[in-house]
């Protein structure tokens, strides 16, 4: 069946709505801040913020490459989609019911069932990633997808700078763990109230590739890498600059280690994080019909590499708020050009198996934060911030051989 223009727009909409109350929630369970922070007040170390980051970012996008064999041969992937979303919502919840007794707790058992849930939360997410971009690819118009990527900023820009002057209130208005407990618990809550765009959608079109048993699906990614030079660029840096985003947990890490920062100046951090966000979403909707993703591409390099030295240079916390609303530029150019790129390479018949295949890019942002957290631990932050740049800097590279058309 084809994709007609009224379904094309009904998702359009169905998928905003998602995108908007995902945002809401996203405050309260911020990966680069809250969790990190979380983490640190029950009482984690470099080393568990490093494992930590790495189930977060890196590995839980691996995981969809074990995933994505399942996937690829249902037809309609809505309900696995709502499985992958009702997972992370549950697990929110059960970490929220955690903190509220954490104080009955040893540290290490907090930390355990801390790690677990995040666990969850992390896989089950990067189960339902698989069908929120195969049914995004399909359910949308090749020409909306792009303006969605930026719309869906915009639209949810207000709401999101909203919600972290709100999130840093909660932050602030308890002590460790009244004020986590409740702002994981809202960060549910908004969830759930995400999960009903998701409801809404329309899957009209199946999904017709098919691949039958673990030989022919590792036949067929072999093949797909061999074949299509764009996934193995795609691959190339999605490894190198993918590590980009990894970098914030231990920003917040350094803060606290070298300027005592408490919970008033991380939910600052947010604000500042989100408000990059915000303002780039909003330029680039206004300019997406003229700007390439290899522009993209390139300026995160760029305004990434700056993040390291520019903290290297500070003398106390006061010029942090420019390394975060740095870092929320780069956060917003990395995330719309990661998802269109991977739409740009791939097509309805196989979308889901590059999904995938795309977790596989993320073996370096899976295995970076464990290195990071050794190498921070036994040489300290300096040497950690050489090897970022470096490996960042790789990735120019693979951008440039990728020759993005859009």
């Amino acid at each position: 069946m084809n994709l007609s223009k009224s379904v094309s727009k009904h998702n359009f909409y169905s998928f905003l709505m998602h995108a908007v109350f995902l945002a809401l929630a996203k405050n309260f369970m911020d990966v680069d801040t809250i969790i990190p922070s979380m983490l640190i007040e029950s009482g984690g170390s470099s080393i568990h913020i490093g494992v930590l980051t790495a189930i977060m970012l890196g590995g839980s996008s691996f995981t969809q490459l074990f995933f994505s064999p399942y996937l690829q041969n249902k037809n309609f992937k809505k309900k696995y989609l709502l499985l992958g979303i009702n997972s992370r919502i549950a697990s929110l919840a059960g970490l929220s019911l955690l903190l509220f007794f954490s104080l009955s707790l040893s540290s290490d058992a907090r930390i355990l069932f801390i790690f677990i849930l995040i666990t969850i939360f992390s896989f089950s997410g990067a189960f339902a990633n698989i069908s929120y971009t195969d049914i995004l690819g399909k359910s949308v118009l090749p020409d909306s997808r792009k303006s969605f990527f930026s719309i869906s900023q915009v639209l949810t820009g207000s709401g999101v700078l909203i919600s972290a002057f709100f999130a840093r209130r909660v932050l602030m208005s308890r002590q460790f763990p009244e004020n986590y407990t409740f702002m994981l618990l809202i960060a549910a809550v908004f969830l759930g109230l995400a999960s009903v765009g998701f409801w809404r959608i329309k899957e009209s079109v199946a999904s017709g590739y098919k691949i039958k048993g673990l030989k022919a699906f590792l036949d067929a990614i072999r093949w797909e890498i061999q074949s299509n030079s764009k996934l193995r660029y795609y691959l190339g840096f999605v490894n190198t600059l993918g590590i980009s985003v990894a970098i914030f947990p231990f920003l917040i890490l350094y803060a606290k280690e070298n300027f005592q920062v408490g919970s008033s100046e991380i939910g600052r951090f947010l604000i500042f994080k989100v408000t990059g966000v915000v303002v780039t979403g909003m330029l680039l909707f206004l300019i997406s019909k003229r700007i390439r993703y290899r522009y993209l591409l390139y300026s995160s390099v760029l305004l990434t590499l700056f993040i390291p030295l520019f903290v290297m240079a500070l003398n106390s916390s006061s010029g942090f708020f420019c390394v975060f609303i740095v870092g929320g530029i780069v956060y917003s150019l990395y995330s719309i050009s990661i998802n269109g790129v991977l739409l740009e390479v791939s097509d309805n018949q196989n979308r889901a198996l590059y999904t995938g295949i795309a977790g596989a890019g993320n073996i370096l942002p899976a295995l970076f934060p464990i290195s990071a957290g050794w190498i921070i631990k036994a040489y300290g932050f300096n040497t950690f911030f050489i090897i970022f740049m470096a490996v960042v800097t790789s990735s120019l590279f693979f951008i440039y051989k990728l020759h993005c058309t859009k």
